[in-house]
């Protein structure tokens, strides 16, 4: 028979230190039901003008 501890753990985390972990820290971050910020959509955009810009400077570095 196997001992164990007392304290209440986690019987779904298989690894024995996410089962001593508290079970709202494994809960998946959308189902806290906390309101986080919204994504940026200007992301993508700003990628893109930061690697046409270094890839002109580049290329133009080259040329010159």
């Amino acid at each position: 028979m196997r001992n164990r501890s007392l304290a209440l753990t986690t019987e779904t985390a298989r690894h024995p230190f996410r089962q001593q972990l508290p079970a709202h820290v494994l809960e998946p971050a959308d189902a806290k039901g906390k309101d986080s910020a919204p994504a940026s959509d200007d992301g993508d955009w700003k990628l893109f003008l930061l690697s046409f810009s270094a890839f002109f400077t580049a290329f133009y570095s080259f040329i010159y």
